[in-house]
């Protein structure tokens, strides 16, 4: 066992299987003490149980480490305050929190119900929300601590049948760069990771084409137990430095994502008498085209193996 983390205490949601267990396991194996959560569901967020929580805490005692299991929802307020508040009712403090639950419902955007985007935007984006807030006065009166927030490739680079997910996704990387300027002072940072990895909600993509068996098959080659070592890491004091910054990782490979930025420009003055509709269409778009996002996806911009 690692002593990174020695001391720290670390609430991961979402940690009853997958990544959000490795996160956990990792954790503990630093040094942490962990609060396991997990409500149980589906991939799709359906039903409940406490197996899965309670069954990390095991490993994780068993491994010699330290845990407690919680069983709230992140998609509430009040059940998302009850998480951190099982943190300080165990080990007294809360010094790292990794915004790691999420659910699945896929489908095309023409197709989408109200529900199914109501569903992954409060379990995602509401969730991060929530349990950040709920941490926030305890980093900020003990002047430290650290957020880990889950983000994806289909919100930043673009996914087919994931409107929902890919919108909270990057709804999660804005407020985590809000986190960051916001509690600079406080000493408290706030970072992205975007997981490539084999897990259960990668499990539940459609896989009908040759396209897409071939790319989940180079998918399950992705250990999730890859993503964590980052993870662990960005949690502890050792990355004191290092905020508001969006990062992927992909077997043994680690990525620093770019942010938005201006990249061309063009203008009218006054004396052209500015810009109507018919100079955007012959003077803008001509030369801001040349510098125009192609409509990619994840798979069209990671085209090599994972190594």
């Amino acid at each position: 066992m690692g002593n990174m983390l020695e001391g720290k205490v670390v609430v991961v949601t979402g940690a009853g299987g997958g990544i959000g267990r490795d996160f956990a396991r990792a954790m503990a194996a630093e040094g942490a003490r962990v609060v396991v959560n997990d409500v149980g569901t589906s991939v799709t967020g359906e039903g409940a149980s406490n197996q899965a929580a309670d069954g990390v805490v095991s490993e994780i005692r068993a491994s010699g480490g330290e845990a407690v299991a919680s069983f709230d929802s992140v998609a509430e307020w009040n059940s998302a305050n009850r998480i951190v508040q099982v943190a300080l009712d165990h080990f007294g403090r809360i010094d790292a929190v990794v915004n790691n639950a999420g659910i699945l419902r896929d489908r095309f955007f023409f197709n989408m119900s109200i529900d199914e985007w109501k569903a992954v935007i409060d379990v995602h984006l509401n969730g991060t929300f929530f349990i950040s807030r709920a941490a926030a006065p305890h980093f900020k009166s003990q002047n430290g601590g650290s957020y880990v927030h889950i983000t994806s490739t289909s919100g930043l680079v673009g996914n087919v049948g994931q409107a929902n997910y890919a919108a909270a996704k990057m709804g999660i990387v804005g407020l985590s760069k809000s986190i960051a300027l916001d509690m600079q002072r406080y000493n408290v940072r706030s970072n992205c990771i975007a997981p490539f990895a084999f897990s259960r909600m990668i499990g539940a993509i459609p896989a009908e084409t040759p396209d897409q068996k071939e790319r989940v098959e180079k998918l399950k080659r992705m250990e999730t137990q890859k993503i964590a070592p980052l993870a662990a890491y960005l949690a502890s004091e050792a990355a004191r430095d290092v905020s508001g910054q969006v990062f992927a990782v992909r077997a043994n490979e680690i990525f620093l994502f770019n942010q938005h930025r201006p990249i061309r420009s063009v203008h009218r003055s006054e004396a052209e008498g500015g810009w109507t509709p018919e100079t955007v269409k012959t003077h803008a778009m001509p030369s801001l085209s040349r510098s125009f996002s192609p409509l990619d996806r994840t798979q069209d911009v990671f085209t090599w193996d994972p190594l």
